[in-house]
């Protein structure tokens, strides 16, 4: 991957007493003793480094002569700046001379199991932990508005029910999940239109670990998943992890079905992932009609359907059509879904229901990982699931984000006119955007952080990075009305200064969304 993407959110102190030069070979040492830049990796050029941190060359050919002189990096004539092969393992030269005569550390890196890297490998990673500058409006991680988190409701049932409840609760409990609240979420289902029983129910830490058993019971290397183009970032992540190959299937207004029958006929693909509810990062709510048509193919031809609905209850104006299982008759639709984004994402505890053959397959290869997800979690959710407070708050969580949506749909028209364009979703988190001129979201982001205002730019969310170079997504749902509007005012503004100057940012130089 290329490094320059590791310091998009990197700034430099002006006023502080310590060289420039210096303040950058400090922040490229932190990267390497926290194992972001692995042994090996390739710095950006001197030329690019100047430009990512709005400095002269000669400063940044100093960062680089002081990262050699001690150790953390060597230069390769013709070739480049490169981590020196053993920095993560001795902290560079000048902390391995202290300990001249002690056993070699261990070479950790060479100890790793090899396995397919994406250039976009730590995304998620990145958009959940990276550190945000107070003046930074963050518009990137899809997370929900931690002051609408239900704590004083939970620490209320904790309080009460933790008396009432048998000590075996807090013991191991089932791989496949606490039993209470597998058959409480089942009911839950039955709401939509879908007719399971507890046993058909799984719990995981968070739908990505439900995503990632899914792949590690059914993938093997070369395997073929079709996934919907854009789709989610983790699913991606978590395919290609794999060794999977993935096959898209563009995404709009409809479902190329003709497409995904070649695809069936050609390569016999294990199974489609698809999110047809407000749609990830899309906002693409898939109709009825084609949920039928789907349906009908994917039982023609055997296929699983992966579907992830983790947003069907955010939705802004009237409920969304049933899930696909509410109509799965052949048995073959797998129903992910979580509570991270209605109540909020400490919780951990998202949840499959399938057939029980897959279940028991799954409770095989979970008890390898962590026997059963956390039982204090479950146990809390049940008790606030039976209380009957959760329709209360998902009507307060969407009257606010659909002031919300709206807040920022119009600030953007505002401040962005022609220059951009986006389709408003029903429901959901986000709002998917197309630059309209010569601009890649890219360029954009790069000023657009220098200005405070960070997205995930759209080739993030595609199978390979070519590809949705002029899209990007905002998550509208993080911070109040005022705050979006200034975030859309920034990015208006940055769209105007660059479409003046009709060039794309210093250098061009790639860089990672920040949070």
């Amino acid at each position: 991957m290329d490094a320059s993407n590791w310091f998009s959110d990197a700034k430099l102190d002006a006023q502080s007493s310590e060289p420039l030069y210096q303040q950058i070979a400090d922040m490229i040492i932190k990267k390497i003793r926290h194992h972001v830049l692995a042994p090996g990796t390739k710095l950006p050029p001197e030329r690019e480094l100047a430009a990512l941190f709005d400095v002269s060359r000669t400063t940044a050919i100093n960062a680089y002569r002081a990262l050699e002189r001690q150790g953390w990096v060597r230069t390769r004539v013709g070739s480049g700046t490169y981590v020196e092969r053993h920095a993560t393992d001795n902290g560079g030269r000048r902390e391995a001379d202290e300990f001249k005569g002690a056993a070699p550390l261990m070479p950790w890196m060479e100890l790793f199991a090899a396995r397919p890297q994406s250039p976009l490998s730590t995304i998620l990673r990145d958009l959940v932990a990276a550190p945000l500058a107070e003046d930074n409006i963050a518009l990137a991680a899809g997370m929900a508005d931690p002051n609408t988190f239900p704590i004083a409701t939970m620490q209320r049932l904790f309080a009460e029910q933790a008396g009432e409840t048998a000590p075996s609760d807090f013991g191991h409990i089932p791989t496949e999940g606490y039993g209470p609240l597998r058959h409480a979420i089942a009911t839950g289902l039955a709401v939509k239109g879908i007719d399971v029983t507890g046993e058909q129910v799984m719990t995981f830490a968070g739908s990505q670990n439900g995503l990632y058993l899914l792949a590690r019971v059914m993938l093997e290397p070369g395997d073929y998943v079709i996934v919907e183009a854009p789709t989610f970032i983790g699913a991606v992540q978590v395919f290609q992890g794999a060794g999977a190959r993935l096959l898209s299937l563009p995404v709009s207004e409809g479902l190329d079905l003709a497409l995904l029958e070649d695809y069936l006929i050609r390569y016999r693909p294990k199974f489609f992932y698809i999110n047809p509810t407000f749609h990830n990062p899309t906002g693409r709510v898939l109709s009825e009609r084609l949920r039928r048509d789907l349906l009908e193919v994917a039982a023609r031809y055997r296929l699983v359907i992966v579907e992830d609905d983790a947003y069907s209850e955010l939705f802004y104006h009237q409920p969304p059509p049933p899930p696909l299982k509410a109509a799965d008759g052949y048995g073959g639709v797998v129903y992910l879904n979580t509570f991270s984004k209605l109540l909020f994402p400490g919780l951990r505890v998202g949840y499959l229901a399938a057939s029980p053959t897959l279940i028991n397959r799954l409770a095989l290869e979970k008890q390898y990982i962590d026997l059963h997800t956390s039982n204090i979690s479950q146990w809390l959710l049940h008790g606030y699931l039976k209380s009957g407070e959760l329709p209360g708050h998902a009507n307060r969580v969407r009257a606010l984000y659909k002031k919300r949506r709206d807040a920022l749909a119009q600030a953007l028209r505002q401040y962005c006119g022609n220059d951009l364009s986006f389709s408003i979703p029903d429901g959901g988190f986000y709002l998917w955007c197309r630059i309209e001129g010569p601009l890649t979201a890219r360029d954009l982001l790069h000023e657009a952080i220098k200005g405070g205002v960070s997205f995930v730019p759209g080739d993030a969310f595609y199978r390979t990075p070519e590809m949705g170079g002029q899209q990007f997504r905002l998550c509208f749902t993080t911070h109040p009305e005022p705050l979006l509007a200034e975030a859309a005012r920034r990015i208006g503004d940055t769209l105007r200064r660059m479409t003046k100057t009709r060039r794309p940012a210093a250098g061009s130089v790639a860089v990672q969304p920040i949070i």
